[in-house]
């Protein structure tokens, strides 16, 4: 009989995790697999717990959550003392799941099904480094507005989603261009920018294709640069463009594809890792190619 941890995060998404577990409790029963399960508690319960967890005798580590579950999984499993490795299965509960959107995975059962047939692929990851810590990212890494708008979408909670357009269009309004250094394998750039955002995925957000170009498996992450010159009335016409990747055609906006990326301002300002804000600049990433597994 096949042995798989489960990791459930009720409060993902529209927090209906345990609902998405009774739904399939019976698949995986049926399929003569063996779920440990194990509901989190609080933020960082899934790093813990796949840092933790004696994972000897398990076929893999599953989840039910979204993207921030997978990414507490990615770094717990990382930062493990005996360096062991599962292949990872993604059972979208979140908001966006903008990750699976990489995968063509919109629901559960896809995802079950390529558990079940063991369609394990390997991806890549990226590394950051900033004030002498190390964080692994599975989606992206943003500085700038892409950050200022994830602080500024907190006070509008109770908009929902929408609370991130909304967002987006305060901070296009009192526009807060920075100053930095860029290196970008070994090429320097000076100037300001509106913002700066390494992905690994091309999805980010809930649907928007940020980085058009990107593969999950090519050992490159995309670099994508928005001028700090480009005006306000010229942001809001960008903006719509981000859902179909279309934005990559503007003049203000510069793609990259790279293995390693410098970024340092005067100012320490917040980084978004994974919708996540964790850390300030100045900061630096490596992609690991075909670091971890996944079913997928």
């Amino acid at each position: 009989m096949a042995k798989y941890i489960l990791i459930v995060n009720p409060f993902s998404g529209k927090k209906n995790g345990l609902q998405i577990l009774k739904k399939l409790e019976s698949i995986f029963e049926n399929h003569n697999i063996e779920l440990d399960t194990f509901i989190t508690k609080r933020p960082g319960h899934a790093f813990q717990l796949a840092n933790e967890k004696n994972l000897e005798n398990y076929k893999g580590l599953l989840l039910i959550g979204g993207d921030g579950t997978f990414h507490e999984l990615v770094n717990g499993m990382m930062m493990r003392d005996d360096k062991l490795q599962l292949p990872i299965g993604i059972i979208p509960g979140g908001t966006g799941n903008s990750f699976l959107l990489d995968l063509n995975i919109t629901n559960p059962s896809q995802s079950i099904d390529k558990i079940l047939s063991n369609k394990i692929r390997k991806i890549d990851i990226l590394k950051t480094e900033f004030d002498n810590n190390v964080k692994y990212s599975i989606n992206l890494v943003g500085w700038g507005m892409i950050t200022d708008v994830g602080l500024t979408a907190e006070k509008f909670r109770w908009f929902g989603y929408t609370r991130y357009t909304i967002a987006a269009i305060v901070e296009i309004l009192f526009k807060k261009p920075r100053t930095a250094n860029l290196t970008i394998d070994g090429k320097s750039i000076d100037g300001k920018f509106m913002f700066v955002i390494a992905c690994n995925s091309q999805h980010v957000g809930k649907g928007m294709k940020m980085a058009p170009k990107s593969k999950l498996d090519d050992g490159l992450m995309d670099v994508i640069i928005a001028e700090g010159n480009i005006p306000r009335l010229r942001l809001l016409k960008v903006l719509p463009k981000l859902f179909d990747g279309t934005h990559i055609n503007e003049p203000e906006i510069k793609y990259f594809q790279c293995k390693k990326l410098l970024l340092d301002s005067k100012t320490n300002d917040n980084l978004n890792i994974d919708g996540e804000m964790i850390g300030t600049s100045p900061f630096g990433i490596n992609i690991l190619k075909q670091q971890i597994e996944i079913f997928g």
